[in-house]
C-alpha cells in the first residue's frame, strides 16, 4: 500500500511526526511493534513519574508531623504502586491511539524494516509480511538499555529500567550501577519506600553531566536519606548463582564485594539501529547513531531519522521537536507548509531529573563557560531563603545562574530543589530571545513561587541581592 509518509516507531518522536504530517495533509502510516507511545509513555518518562509521585506521597507521610499532621499507620503497598504506574502508562498509550484515529493515521502493527527499494516491510506478530511505499520515510526507532559485557541483564537479578518498574516484589536491597537520570530516579524511588540502595558511579561525581555544585548537593541529600554513594567505582563482575547478587566493585582503595537482592544497570542507552534496513540503502551511521542534517534528513533522499537514534540528546522533548522540524522542512519543499522551520539549537535544550530534590538545567555549566573563554557572573540563591520552599518544607538545593560579564548574555541555569523542573522553561525562552540579566530583573516574578528564585539568583550575580 502506498502512503505519503511512513513513520517507523511511535514514541514521542514518531507519533508527533505522524500527527504533524497528517495535519499538513499527508496520507500517513505509523509502524509500531509493541504499544503506541513507545518507551517514553509505556516504560520510561510517564510510568517512572507515577512511581516517583507514589514515593513522594509516602515520603510526605513519613514527615507528616513536620506539617502538624498526625498520621496513623501507613505503609507502601508495592504491588499497588506498580499497578498505578502501569495504569497511568496504559491510559497515556490509549490517548495516543485516540490521536491516531483523530488524525486518520493508519497504524501498522509489527516490526518495520527498510528495503532496498526505499519501502517499509512490516512483519506482524503472526509472521505475516506487508510492504508499504512512501515518498517520505521517518525512522524513529528509539533506544534500549545499554548492556555492559561484565553486567549482563537477565531480567530478574540484574535488571534494566524496564524491569525495575515492574518487579514482582520490592527488593530489600538494591545496587544501582550508573547515576544518570535513570539511576538516581530509581535510587530515590526505591530508597523512599524502604529499600536499602547503593549507587555505584564510575566517574568522580553523580549526575556527572550536571554542574558540579548540583552533583555535590544531590550527593549530600542522598546520603542524608540513607543512600550509599560510591564514586570512582565500577562493577567488575556479578555472581547471580546464589539467592541474591554478589557484585565485585573496584574502588580507589581496592575491590570489595557488595551483596543485594537486585542490581539495576543504568549505564545509558543504545540506539535501536539494528535490523531496520539501514544497510539496504547504505544509510550512513557513526558511533551507533544515524547521521542526519539540520532537518534530520539522512544521506538518502526521502529517508529521515529523529530521536534517540540520532546524535542529539536522547530526550523525549528533543525527539518531539526534531519530529516537527523534520516534517515541516520536507512539507515546505512539497509546498504544504509556508516556511522552513528553524533548526533545533542543541545548546539550548533543557534537562530534567525527577528524583527528590529535582534537578533542572539548560545551557553551559560554570566550568564550561569558563573553558569557553567567558568572563562570568555567577549567582546562587539557596532554597532555604525562598518563602515558597520554606513554606513547603523543602529547603534543600539552590538556583544557580551564569551570565557573560561583558554583555549580560544568559549562559546557563542549574537548579536543584523543590519543583525546579517546572521553572526551567523561563531560562530556555529567555536564552532563545537573547535576554540579558537586566530584562530578567525588569520582569516581575510572582511571590511566593519557586520561579522567583531565578530572579533572586540574578540579583546575587549582580551584587544586588535583596533576600540574602
Amino acid at each position: 500500500m502506498a502512503y505519503d509518509v511512513i513513520v517507523v516507531g511511535s514514541g514521542p518522536g514518531g507519533y508527533v511526526a505522524a500527527i504533524r504530517a497528517a495535519q499538513l495533509g499527508y496520507k500517513t502510516a505509523i509502524v509500531e511493534k509493541e504499544s503506541l507511545g513507545g518507551i517514553c509513555l509505556n516504560w520510561g518518562c510517564i510510568p517512572t513519574k507515577a512511581l516517583l509521585k507514589s514515593a513522594s506521597v509516602y515520603e510526605q507521610f513519613t514527615h507528616a508531623a513536620d506539617y502538624g499532621i498526625v498520621a496513623g499507620d501507613f505503609k507502601a503497598d508495592f504491588d499497588a504502586v506498580i499497578k498505578r504506574s502501569r495504569g497511568v502508562a496504559n491510559k497515556m498509550s490509549k490517548g495516543i491511539q485516540f490521536l491516531m484515529r483523530k488524525n486518520k493515521i493508519e497504524v501498522l502493527s509489527g516490526m518495520g524494516k527498510l528495503t532496498g527499494k526505499k519501502e517499509v516491510e512490516v512483519t506482524a506478530a503472526d509472521g505475516k509480511v506487508g510492504t508499504h511505499a512512501a515518498k517520505h520515510i521517518i525512522l524513529a526507532t528509539g533506544a534500549r538499555a545499554r548492556q555492559l559485557p561484565n553486567l549482563p541483564i537477565d531480567g530478574k537479578k540484574v535488571v534494566g529500567y524496564r524491569e525495575a518498574m515492574s518487579l514482582p516484589t520490592q527488593p530489600k536491597t538494591m545496587i544501582v550501577v550508573g547515576s544518570g537520570a535513570i539511576g538516581v530516579e530509581f535510587a530515590y524511588f526505591y530508597n523512599s519506600i524502604g529499600t536499602k540502595v547503593t549507587i555505584v558511579e564510575f566517574l568522580p561525581r553523580i549526575v556527572p553531566v550536571e554542574d558540579e555544585d548540583v552533583s555535590k548537593e544531590l550527593e549530600k541529600s542522598f546520603k542524608k536519606k540513607g543512600i550509599t554513594v560510591m564514586t570512582n567505582s565500577s562493577v567488575e563482575k556479578v555472581d547471580t548463582s546464589g539467592a541474591g547478587v554478589k557484585a565485585t566493585v573496584k574502588t580507589a582503595n581496592g575491590e570489595e564485594i557488595l551483596e543485594a537482592d537486585v542490581v539495576l544497570s543504568a549505564v545509558g542507552i543504545s540506539a535501536n539501529i539494528e535490523n531496520i534496513g539501514l544497510e539496504a540503502l547504505n544509510i550512513k551511521t557513526e558511533k551507533g547513531k544515524v547521521i542526519v542534517d539540520k532537518y534530520n534528513k539522512t544521506n538518502v533522499e526521502g529517508v529521515y531519522a529523529i530521536g534517540d537514534i540520532t546524535p542529539g540528546q536522547a530526550l523525549a522533548h528533543v525527539a518531539s521537536k526534531e519530529a516537527i522540524i523534520c516534517v515541516e522542512a520536507f512539507a515546505n519543499k512539497d509546498g504544504k507548509h509556508k516556511h522552513m522551520p528553524e533548526p533545533l539549537d542543541y545548546g539550548n535544550v533543557p534537562g530534567c531529573t525527577y528524583c527528590s530534590p529535582e534537578i533542572a538545567s539548560v545551557g553551559m555549566t560554570e566550568k564550561q563557560a569558563k573553558e569557553a573563554g567567558y568572563e562570568v557572573k555567577v549567582g546562587k540563591f539557596p532554597m532555604s531563603a525562598s518563602g515558597k520552599a520554606t513554606a513547603a518544607g523543602a529547603t534543600e538545593g539552590f538556583v544557580k545562574v551564569i551570565f557573560d560579564a561583558k554583555y549580560g548574555e544568559w549562559l546557563g541555569t542549574h537548579m536543584i530543589g523543590y519543583n525546579v523542573t517546572e521553572t526551567i522553561a523561563e531560562t530556555v525562552v529567555a536564552r532563545k530571545l537573547e535576554t540579558t540579566w537586566q530584562e530578567v530583573l525588569d520582569s516581575i516574578h510572582p511571590h511566593p513561587t519557586i520561579s522567583e528564585g531565578i530572579k533572586d539568583a540574578v540579583e546575587v550575580a549582580l551584587g544586588e541581592a535583596i533576600h540574602l
